[in-house]
C-alpha cells in the first residue's frame, strides 16, 4: 500500500502499483498512455480523445462534469485520477467515499511537472515520468526570451469568455510570448464586445477548444475588432498539462 498527498492537500492510500485506473481528465489520460499504462487503465471520459486507440476501445465513464457513477462503480477502480478545475467537486467527493481519488490542481508549468512526477510515483512509473519531465523542461528551456505582446485568449463565444489570470492557459500565454490583458480576472469570465475593444490587447487568440473556433468565426471577429490581430490557436497546446507539453514549446516558438 502507498500513502500519498494529492495536489489539493489531502492524503489517500492505494495499492501500489494500482491495477485498475480510471482517468477523468483528457490531458492526464494521455499522460497515462505515455507512461505505458495500457493494461491498467480501465476507464476514461468521452472527452479523452488522445490516444485515438483508447478513445475507441476503453470504457467511457461519461463526461468530465457529468460522470456516470454506475459505470465507475461497476469498473471497481483502485485509483481514480481527477482534476480540481475540470471535474465537479461534489461528484469527486462522492467517489472518494468508495475509491482512492488523486486530484491535481494545475496553475502553471511547475504544477504540471509536479503532477507528472506524482502520477509516475503512484503508478509505479517513476522512471518514465522522470524522462517525460526532463524532456519537457529541456524543450521549454529552448524558448527565447521575448517582449510580451498584449493579448486576450477566448475560449467561448455567445457570450465571449476568456482565460483569466489564475489559469494554466494564462501561464502558457506568457510562455508563448503573450501578456494576458485580463489577468486581473479570475477563472473564465464572460466579456462584452466593448470590454474586448477597450482592452489594450494587440492580439485576440481564438482557441480550438472548448469552443471550436474556425476560420468563419475568425472572419466575424476580425470584423468586430479591426484594431486587433486575430489568430486561431491550438487549445490543446495551451491548456493540456500532461505529456502534450512535450510538443508545446515548438508550437509556441512558431507563434
Amino acid at each position: 500500500m502507498l500513502s500519498c498527498t494529492v495536489q489539493t492537500g489531502h492524503t489517500i492510500t492505494l495499492p501500489h502499483p494500482p491495477a485498475r485506473i480510471i482517468s477523468l481528465v483528457p490531458s492526464q489520460t494521455e499522460l497515462l498512455y505515455d507512461l505505458g499504462l495500457n493494461e491498467q487503465v480501465a476507464g476514461i471520459t468521452k472527452f479523452c480523445i488522445h490516444p485515438e486507440e483508447w478513445f475507441r476501445t476503453k470504457t467511457r465513464v461519461g463526461g468530465t462534469k457529468q460522470l456516470k457513477m454506475d459505470i465507475i462503480h461497476r469498473l471497481q477502480p483502485d485509483l481514480i485520477i481527477a482534476n480540481k478545475e475540470e471535474n465537479v467537486k461534489e461528484q469527486i467527493e462522492e467517489l472518494a467515499k468508495s475509491f482512492p481519488v488523486w486530484t491535481s490542481d494545475i496553475s502553471n508549468l511547475s504544477d504540471a511537472l509536479a503532477m507528472i512526477t506524482a502520477i509516475g510515483l503512484i503508478t509505479g512509473k517513476e522512471k518514465e515520468a522522470a524522462s517525460i519531465v526532463k524532456k519537457i523542461t529541456d524543450n521549454f528551456a529552448t524558448l527565447p526570451k521575448r517582449t510580451l505582446r498584449k493579448a486576450v485568449y477566448l475560449i467561448w463565444q455567445k457570450p465571449f469568455m476568456c482565460a483569466g489570470g489564475d489559469t494554466f492557459i494564462s501561464s502558457m500565454m506568457e510562455t508563448a510570448g503573450f501578456a494576458n490583458v485580463f489577468t486581473h480576472k479570475k477563472r473564465y469570465p464572460e466579456l462584452t464586445p466593448d470590454e474586448i475593444a477597450a482592452s489594450e490587447a494587440e492580439y485576440i487568440l481564438l482557441s480550438s477548444e472548448p469552443f471550436p473556433f474556425k476560420q468563419k468565426h475568425r472572419d466575424e471577429i476580425i470584423a468586430l475588432f479591426p484594431a486587433q490581430e486575430v489568430i486561431l490557436v491550438d487549445g490543446e497546446l495551451f491548456s493540456w498539462y500532461g505529456s502534450r507539453l512535450l510538443h508545446a514549446p515548438e508550437y509556441f516558438g512558431k507563434l
